[in-house]
């Protein structure tokens, strides 16, 4: 059997609930990416073109600082990858994350939270930051997603 961590960034709380139900229903550990600097409710301000998120988000080769490099990637086959989409992409501390680590031979399922974009070419755009990984494109959650919607994702995955 193949173990499974669930890997997520959360800006706002959201993609951590989501997060915490997907490892309790697939079996898998967690771990949190956090960034160096926590943002807060002005670094969010996606109306504010000079908000912190906004100009890491306008630089494609921006790469938020992480809290640590302690993620044990290496221990696991199967590795959930959760965020928010931001600006129809994943926020670029997840490329820092994907490119910290050798993903090598992993299975990264990607999944996100999103108040109305999917996934857009979130995927294709994270590829080059774990090259060697096999990527496997799961599903943006709106709104709450309960135990059922997350058990129905992880049984459609067939792992």
């Amino acid at each position: 059997m193949e173990k499974s961590l669930v890997a997520f960034f959360s800006a706002s709380g959201s993609t951590r609930k989501l997060a915490n139900v997907l490892a309790e229903v697939a079996g898998a550990d967690v771990y949190e990416i956090k960034p160096a600097v926590p943002y807060t409710g002005k670094d969010l301000n996606w109306n504010n073109q000079n908000s912190r998120s906004s100009v890491e988000m306008a630089d494609s080769n921006s790469r938020p600082e992480l809290l640590d490099k302690n993620a044990p990637v290496a221990d696991y086959d199967v590795i959930y990858l959760g965020f928010p989409i931001w600006w129809y992409v994943a926020p670029h501390i997840i490329n820092n994350f994907l490119e910290s680590y050798d993903f090598s031979g992993k299975k990264i399922i990607v999944f996100a939270t999103s108040g109305g974009s999917g996934f857009g070419e979130t995927v294709s755009k994270l590829k080059s930051s774990a090259p060697n990984a096999k990527f496997i494109e799961g599903k943006v959650f709106r709104g709450r997603a309960d135990k059922a919607a997350v058990a129905d994702f992880v049984k459609s995955l067939n792992i």
